[in-house]
């Protein structure tokens, strides 16, 4: 017979997996992809990677500092590992790093347990099965086919807001800019298809998304490779059908791919916000020539008038590079000058890095950290008068703003159509019940630095 009071099995222990996202927002997809697949697996997502049986960090390679910022927390990851003496930590690096560097990475920190390059991605929840399985493999490489595909965004874990989220439309790139690594990384363009598009987008919106950022390496290339000419308005025009979203947002616009349709289907659209992303890198056509970019000063300067004439109430937003090699103080000079006429309403500004692998890195006049960094600040201090003096003409307008976060104790924080998620400024809300998810008014009372003050 059984003893009555046998003491019964512990339940076994279920693996947790703590997860860190770094890089841009087309990684912030992957990796709601990746959490997803986790959790469906059965595995328990943990936030506190310290304490977690498996850290799985999803990487940025695009540029030196982003590498560094990776390899920094995949140091920090290996340093809980080796304090755990009993059941040690396990550690999964994933990513655009992984699939730029792969073997480099477990040569240099053998602590790694695997690296899963981009086109392995979906199989993430396999690796993390294998990781305790002897003569299981370290490095789960993409598909020789993985360039000709577009993977499968839905059914995401989304982790930055329950109210928008970032939509990709397209992968990689054949623009081939001189200093530029990510066609080396992710490979040739493609584009999503729309049935595709539309379908996340529906599934997005029926979880309470109301806000869709539209992203790419360069979202008006979207259709090129299905014979579509301006498929970005077609991609838009579809996205307006689904009632439940609200506001649409396009980040990524390259200068050359902005149509006069284009400017027209945003000039008109009740849910297209008008805001428009611009990466221009710089204004200088020598310098843009050395970039491999198609445009010009000539170009550049006629598509910022056209479109603020078109689009009235406009936000501009973009992305200039200084100290690319042989820069001189002329050609700076320019760009400080370009910036100062047109009044950017939001601008980023990154000072070069000698990419392994690209052309740019090869040019002879490399420019000195010093003066690189030095020509950085100017141009952000610059930016910084410029978007004060914008925001002090902003006093007494009325703005719809969503709310992102009101925890009823502290002003809730929003944002007006001005201000993309995660890259911008916000506003701060005064005497606001709202909830996260709610559209109100509000007028502008003030502001803090970059920040509005509305109630």
């Amino acid at each position: 017979m059984a003893q009555k009071n046998k003491k019964k099995d512990s339940a076994p222990h279920q693996q947790t997996v703590g997860f860190v996202a770094l890089g841009c927002p087309k990684n912030i997809v992957d990796a709601e992809k990746m959490l997803a697949l986790i959790a469906q697996a059965g595995f328990v997502i943990d936030y506190d990677i310290s304490r977690a049986d498996i850290i799985v960090i999803n990487t940025c390679g695009f540029i030196k500092p982003a590498v560094d910022e990776a390899k920094t927390v995949i140091r920090e990851a290996i340093g809980y590992k080796r304090r755990k003496n009993t059941n040690p930590q396990k550690i999964i690096v994933a990513g655009c790093l992984a699939e730029r560097f792969k073997q480099q990475l477990l040569d240099e920190m053998p602590q790694i347990d695997a690296v899963v390059c981009l086109g392995a991605r979906d199989n993430i929840a396999e690796v993390i099965k294998n990781l305790n399985t002897a003569g299981s493999s370290k490095l789960y490489q993409s598909p020789a086919d993985w360039h000709t595909i577009i993977q499968d965004d839905s059914d995401r874990l989304l982790i930055s807001s329950v109210h928008w989220a970032y939509m990709r439309i397209s992968e990689g790139c054949d623009k081939n800019c001189s200093y530029c690594t990510i066609p080396a990384i992710k490979g040739p363009f493609r584009s999503k298809p729309l049935e595709k598009i539309i379908a996340e987008a529906s599934q997005l919106a029926d979880a309470g998304i109301v806000e869709l950022s539209v992203i790419a390496q360069d979202s008006t290339n979207w259709g090129r490779d299905f014979g579509e000419k301006d498929g970005l308005v077609k991609v838009i025009g579809e996205l307006e059908e689904i009632e439940k979203l609200k506001w649409i947002r396009l980040m990524y616009l390259n200068p050359p791919g902005i149509s006069d349709n284009l400017i027209e289907a945003i000039a008109k659209s009740k849910k297209v916000v008008k805001y428009i992303d611009m990466p221009i890198q710089h204004i200088n056509n020598e310098i843009l020539k050395k970039m491999y970019r198609a445009d010009t000063h000539e170009k550049i300067s006629a598509l910022v008038a056209k479109i603020r004439k078109s689009i009235p109430d406009v936000v501009l937003r973009t992305t200039v590079i200084v100290g690319f090699p042989g820069e001189t103080d002329n050609q700076f000079a320019e760009l400080e000058d370009f910036i100062k006429e047109s009044r950017f309403d939001a601008l980023g500004c990154f000072a070069f890095c000698a990419e392994e692998g690209t052309k740019a890195a090869e040019l002879p006049n490399q420019i000195d950290e010093k003066v690189k960094e030095n020509r950085r600040e100017k141009i952000m201090l610059l930016q910084q008068k410029i978007a004060f003096e914008k925001n002090s003409a902003m006093r007494g307008k009325v703005l719809e703003c969503l709310i992102d976060e009101n925890d009823g104790q502290n002003p809730a924080i929003g944002r007006y159509y001005g201000q993309g998620p995660g890259i911008d400024s916000v506003c701060f809300i005064e005497k606001c019940k709202a909830p996260a998810g709610a559209f109100i008014k509000a007028k502008v009372t003030g502001y803090k630095d970059y920040d509005l003050i509305v109630e």
